[in-house]
């Protein structure tokens, strides 16, 4: 009875069931990049901010231009840490239930029912794939691996990214509604 089983579903079917059982009830993390960007940015910053400071304490004025400059790598330094934060934030859940997603901003839960749309857009590293809801949405990313000189220097996204797409799509039963230059469209016919 089992091999009968086994012959309906298929091996496909059979090893997409094995990938979506581990991802299930699960808290699902992306990976993480370095800090040593953030890092930088940061001691740039205090650096030109030091140098700033000794200026116009000795010149009494500094030019606008360098103002600005310290100002965009502030900018710049302040952004990498908040996108690292809320990385380090970020919970993708799937269950029998729906799905819920949580990043230090925002905190959103749908039920299989509320998803009414799913875009999947094709990036640099991995894909983005848009969830959306009744007034309310959120996005996460596959993973993506990043290589210098035919060497994987980093990965960015969920690990798992593409077993919760699929079954996303599953349990939501989405038709694809457009196809357009590797974007796929989803949502209630």
């Amino acid at each position: 009875m089992r091999s009968n089983a086994l012959e309906k579903i298929g091996f496909l079917g059979l090893l997409f069931y094995c990938i979506i059982s581990a991802v299930l009830n699960k808290d699902l993390r992306p990976e993480l990049i370095s800090r040593r960007g953030e890092g930088t940015a940061w001691v740039l910053t205090l650096i030109v901010g030091l140098a700033l400071g000794i200026l116009h304490w000795r010149l009494g004025s500094v030019p606008t231009m360098a103002w600005i400059f310290f100002g965009t790598l502030g900018f710049a330094a302040l952004s990498m840490s908040l996108g690292n934060w809320m990385d380090r934030k970020t919970l993708l859940r799937v269950d029998g239930n729906g799905v819920s997603f949580k990043n230090g901003v925002r905190d959103v839960r749908f039920g299989w029912d509320d998803i009414r749309q799913i875009n999947v857009i094709p990036l640099q590293w991995g894909k983005s794939v848009q969830v959306i809801g009744d007034g309310k949405h959120f996005e996460f990313r596959t993973l993506g691996e990043m290589q210098y000189q035919g060497e994987v220097r980093g990965r960015l996204g969920f690990a798992e990214g593409e077993a919760v797409l699929q079954y996303l799509l599953e349990q939501t039963a989405l038709s694809l509604l457009k196809e357009e230059k590797g974007r796929y469209y989803y949502g209630r016919a």
